[in-house]
C-alpha cells in the first residue's frame, strides 16, 4: 500500500465520498485516498422515516464499496491522529500516510455518557433513539399504551437538529390514528428557547404543537436519565424566564426540585445522545475550544494550516449539520484545492451557512426549512416547479421529496459527484 497521495480525505460519509467525486470528475488523474473503517454506508436522513414505521431500514444501506468512485484508492482502517507539521496522518493499522492536501471529514460520533444514566437506558431499551436504532423506535412507538410520551434533545451540537422533534410529531400523528391521543400527553424538551430558530418554519410548527397538543418545553436540558423510576432530570438552561409553577399533581407529574432541577416521568423516552468530533479529532491540534475542527466559516479551509481542509459534521460551522449543507460545502472545498494545487491561492470565500432541514410534521406532512447563518428562510426557487410555492408551510409534495426525491438524489447524484 501506498504511503503518500496528494489528496488523503479522512472519512468515506457524504463528505468525503462527495468530495473525492468531484475532485476526479475535475481532474481524473488526482491521486486521492478515503480512509473509512466501514464496511458500510448508510443514508441516514431516511431513519427518522424508519422510526415512525415509514421507510425500510434496509434501503437505508449500501457497502461502502459500491460508493466509493471509481479511481480512489479505499484505506479500510481508522485515522487515530495527526501530525500536521510533518503532513501525516496516523492509522490503526497502515501506519502514517503523508499527503499534499488533507480534507478532515469523520462525521461526528455519538457519546451518551454525557448524560449520566443515558448508556444504561440505552442497554435495557428503557429509551429508543433514530440517531442509534430507527428501528427500536418503531417498535416502541408501536408497543406504545399511553401516559408520558417524552422526546428531548442535548445541549451539544447534534446531527440534523430538527430530528429529534420530527419524531415527536410522527409519533403525536400515530398515537392520534390508534385511539391513544386522551390517554397520552406527548412532551418536547428542548435545551433551546424556540422550537426552531427560522421564523417562517417557527410559525408552522407552533401550529403543529397545538394541533398535537404536544407539551412544549423550552430551556429543558437533560442531565440525567433515571432508569429505575423511569424519570427524566432536566436542568432550566435560562433560571431568569418566567416558569410556570410546577407541582406535583400536575398533569405530566413533573417535580421542580430548587430553581433548575426539573424531575419528568416518562412511559417512552427517545432522545438523541450528546454528540461530538471523534476522538482523535477532539484530542488533536486542529480544533477550537468547542472541540470542533477549526475551520474558516467560509471557505473552509483550516485557520492555521493551509493545506488542510474540514466540512460537515466535524467542522466549526455554526450551522445545521446536515447532508444539504455538505452538498453546498463540497463544491468549495473542491474549487479550494484545486485553486491551491494551480496557483498556490484560496479564492472561494462564498459559503454563507447554507442549511435545510427537512421538518416532517407527521404522516405524508412537510414543511422544509432552508437557511443561512442569519437563520434566514433560503427556500430554493426549484421547488416551484414541483408546485410547492411555500415550503414553510406543510405540503404532501415536500414528504414525497423526503421519501422519493431525496433519497434518489443521494444514491444516484450527490455521492457520484454530479451536480445538484
Amino acid at each position: 500500500m501506498k504511503s503518500h497521495y496528494q489528496v488523503l480525505i479522512i472519512g468515506g460519509g457524504t463528505a468525503g465520498i462527495m468530495t473525492a467525486a468531484q475532485l476526479l470528475r475535475n481532474n481524473k488523474k488526482l491521486d486521492i485516498a478515503i480512509i473509512e473503517p466501514s464496511e458500510v454506508h448508510y443514508y441516514q436522513p431516511a431513519w427518522t422515516l424508519v422510526g415512525a414505521g415509514s421507510y425500510d431500514f434496509t434501503k437505508t444501506a449500501k457497502p461502502t464499496a459500491d460508493v466509493m468512485p471509481s479511481g480512489v484508492d479505499w484505506i479500510k482502517d481508522k485515522a487515530t491522529g495527526f501530525d500536521p507539521e510533518k503532513n501525516a496522518v496516523s492509522t490503526a493499522n497502515s501506519g502514517a500516510i503523508t499527503y499534499d492536501y488533507l480534507v478532515v471529514a469523520p462525521g461526528l460520533v455519538m457519546e451518551p455518557s454525557l448524560i449520566k444514566g443515558l448508556p444504561e437506558a440505552f442497554e435495557k431499551g428503557v429509551a429508543c433513539s433514530n440517531y442509534i436504532d430507527p428501528e427500536f423506535t418503531w417498535e416502541t412507538i408501536r408497543n406504545f399504551k399511553g401516559g408520558n410520551a417524552l422526546f428531548t434533545q442535548p445541549t451539544t451540537p447534534i446531527k440534523c437538529g430538527g430530528a429529534p422533534q420530527k419524531i415527536a410529531y410522527l409519533a403525536a400523528d400515530y398515537f392520534g390514528k390508534h385511539g391513544l391521543k386522551d390517554k397520552t400527553n406527548v412532551i418536547f424538551a428542548t435545551p433551546g428557547s424556540v422550537i426552531f430558530g427560522v421564523k417562517e418554519i417557527r410559525e408552522t410548527l407552533m401550529k403543529v404543537i397545538d394541533r398535537y397538543g404536544i407539551h412544549f418545553k423550552p430551556f429543558y436540558a437533560p442531565k440525567e436519565i433515571d432508569v429505575e423510576n423511569k424519570i427524566v432530570h432536566f436542568s432550566h438552561t435560562a433560571p431568569e424566564e418566567n416558569r410556570c409553577i410546577i407541582n406535583e399533581d400536575n398533569e405530566l407529574g413533573e417535580v421542580m426540585i430548587g430553581d433548575v432541577d426539573i424531575q419528568v416521568p416518562f412511559d417512552m423516552l427517545h432522545l438523541a445522545p450528546p454528540q461530538a468530533a471523534p476522538k482523535f479529532v477532539r484530542e488533536s491540534s486542529l480544533v477550537n475550544e468547542a472541540g470542533w475542527l477549526d475551520v474558516d466559516h467560509n471557505s473552509m479551509q483550516h485557520n492555521k494550516y493551509a493545506n488542510i481542509f474540514g466540512l460537515g459534521d466535524v467542522a466549526a460551522l455554526p450551522t445545521a449539520k446536515t447532508g444539504a449543507a455538505i452538498r453546498k460545502q463540497v463544491p468549495i472545498v473542491v474549487e479550494n484545492i484545486l485553486s491551491l494545487m494551480d496557483h498556490n491561492s484560496v479564492d472561494n470565500r462564498s459559503y454563507n451557512g447554507y442549511s435545510s432541514c427537512p421538518l416532517v410534521t407527521g404522516y405524508g406532512k412537510m414543511t422544509l426549512a432552508e437557511f443561512d447563518y442569519s437563520n434566514t428562510f433560503l427556500p430554493d426557487p426549484k421547488l416551484k416547479q414541483m408546485m410547492v410555492f411555500n415550503s414553510a408551510k406543510e405540503h404532501w409534495r415536500l414528504w414525497m421529496l423526503k421519501k422519493y426525491g431525496l433519497p434518489h438524489l443521494y444514491w444516484n447524484k450527490m455521492l457520484k459527484g454530479k451536480k445538484v
